[in-house]
């Protein structure tokens, strides 16, 4: 595979395309809602018509508007129709010569779309990720072209630097120092790692990255291996996304039939390949110590660092471990420029950032904003706020490891530090919101107990910790707690996140802190010398402090 023939490929890929294209969501989220049926459906109905020669369905990944699945797009008119049942499909078609039809139409002047930029998220609902023709045809593989024929291994490394990307896993660690330590490891193997084990409750951004977009993954991880020499890479996946395990590895059979994938690539010496590895679903292999011991065939639990995996990784090789999301931010950098992505977002918070926006919220699914955006921007705005005129009381973001963030500082930006400072973090993407009927005390609860039965068991603090926290957390809402056990449950919140193995239970107290801090009052009405009215020292409880590590 050379130049001319990928630009080829591209070339026959938009000469074979149809005058009217139905895009057909084919995500996860839209097949639960019958998604395949429409298509079919769809399709049945073009053959009915005559039309095969002027209109074709295409299936294609997320189109971000969840609630409102399944989605079908006319292209090139512009028009979306949502909750489309398979019957609806010939007055779908019949409308396409200009007749009327009842489908519900969703307006794309909505801030939903209005508000987002799509950098990660550019391809999803656009391509077929199932045909690797499509992505080629959207620019695809040509960043790789690039960085092997046009840039030396650390011109990678200083331009992912100079984007300021961070880490979009959790804790926000900066990109390009990450790949610059493993780029100056010297060792005759080294190993570049994506890390798909996303486990937050209410999160589905990798998993619809993966479904939209996989060879955007694939694209980033060759060009990070070129850039830290590394030869072999593997994509940790938890075994309950099986479309996206699918769709990884027709894309990686697709890629290796072109020779975007094994020996010489683009007739050049770099050689990559690229594996898939199963999780079995614990939460913990999302700890990235942990998952490199699953990847070795041993049970997923979290060593003590140092060594760092940039030093001793899989088997002991220097080893890159970076999220979906931000190996799909790779590629455009490469293609767009560094100083293009770095006037995106924030000062200190570089770009955009993917959401699952999920809970009792009008329009749930997946979006993408320039860091700086407000939470009230998202929740309100994007997000269309609580259904049939609800109120707002909180947002949880980082999932187990976030906290919760009330209505009162939603004009909070979203970015790392921001974040940090109201008593979450930014997580690896999962926003849920709750109204006012929500018991902050019970979602604390849930939080903890999630923590408590995903942790591995290695350390006491994190064993032990949170069995004690979930059972006063029991205490308080049976009615039974008293002062000294708020002080107990602060206390023993504030070991725990500080002598914690990992980031699991590092950060497993968050949401009690962070509750504690907003929502003391919701306490104190539980407790049996409790007060109505908020206690003194609240800023106190659950002071955030910084995130050690990142969970995922």
């Amino acid at each position: 595979m050379d130049l001319f023939e990928l630009l080829e490929i591209a070339q026959k890929e938009e000469k074979t395309q149809k005058p009217i294209r139905l895009k057909c969501c084919t995500a996860a989220g839209c097949l639960s809602s019958n998604g395949q049926e429409l298509k079919l459906a769809l399709e049945k109905a073009i053959t009915d018509a005559g039309v095969n020669d002027k209109v074709e369905v295409i299936g294609v990944g997320c189109m971000g508007l969840c609630s409102e699945g399944p989605l079908v797009m006319v292209e090139p008119e512009g028009v979306l129709y949502g909750k489309v049942k398979p019957e609806e499909a010939p007055a779908i078609i019949g409308s396409l010569n200009g007749g009327k039809n009842k489908v519900k139409k969703i307006d794309l002047n909505h801030p939903f779309f209005k508000r987002q930029m799509p950098i990660v998220l550019e391809n999803s609902g656009k391509i077929d990720p199932e045909r690797i023709e499509s992505y080629i045809a959207a620019d695809g593989y040509l960043s790789l072209y690039r960085v092997l024929h046009e840039m030396k291994p650390m011109d990678v490394v200083n331009e992912i630097t100079k984007s300021g990307l961070r880490g979009r896993g959790g804790a926000g660690y900066p990109t390009g120092l990450k790949w610059s330590l493993v780029a100056k490891a010297t060792s005759d193997k080294k190993y570049v790692v994506c890390n798909a084990d996303e486990g937050d409750p209410g999160a589905f951004m990798d998993r619809s990255i993966l479904e939209s977009d996989p060879h955007r993954i694939l694209e980033g991880m060759a060009i990070a291996a070129y850039a830290v020499g590394a030869q072999q890479g593997f994509i940790y996946v938890r075994g309950e996304y099986p479309l996206a395990i699918n769709r990884l590895n027709t894309a990686i059979r697709q890629a290796r039939k072109l020779g975007l994938m094994g020996t010489q690539i683009f007739e050049s010496s770099f050689d990559f390949r690229i594996d898939i590895r199963i999780g079995a679903g614990a939460f913990v292999c999302g700890e990235e110590t942990a998952l490199m011991a699953s990847i070795e065939g041993r049970r997923g639990m979290p060593r003590p660092r140092p060594p760092f995996p940039a030093e001793s990784g899989l088997w002991g090789h220097p080893t890159l471990i970076n999220n979906v999301e931000t190996y799909s931010n790779i590629t455009p950098i490469i293609r767009n420029g560094a100083n293009w992505f770095a006037k995106i977002g924030t000062e200190k918070s570089k770009g955009t950032k993917v959401f699952a926006l999920a809970g009792n919220i009008s329009n749930t699914g997946l979006i993408e904003v320039p860091m700086g955006t407000t939470i009230d921007e998202i929740v309100n705005d994007i997000g269309g706020g609580v259904p049939d005129g609800g109120k707002v009381k909180a947002v949880q973001t980082g999932g187990p490891s976030g906290g919760c963030i009330p209505a009162n500082v939603f004009d909070t930006k979203i970015d790392y530090d921001s974040l940090m400072a109201v008593g979450s973090i930014m997580g690896s993407g999962g926003m849920i919101v709750m109204d006012d009927t929500a018991n902050m005390v019970k979602i604390a609860k849930f939080f903890i107990e999630f923590c408590m039965d995903e942790s591995c068991g290695k350390c006491i603090p994190c064993r032990a910790g949170t069995v004690q926290i979930k059972k006063i957390l029991d205490k308080i809402l049976e009615g039974n707690g008293t002062q000294k056990d708020m002080k107990n449950l602060s206390d023993l919140c504030d070991v725990v996140r500080s002598t914690s193995l990992c980031g699991l239970g590092q950060s497993a107290p968050n949401p009690v802190l962070s509750t504690l801090r907003h929502f003391n009052e919701e306490y104190q009405v539980l407790l049996k010398d409790g007060k109505v009215e908020k206690v003194e020292k609240t800023e106190k409880i659950g002071k955030p402090e910084k995130v050690k590590e990142s969970k995922k």
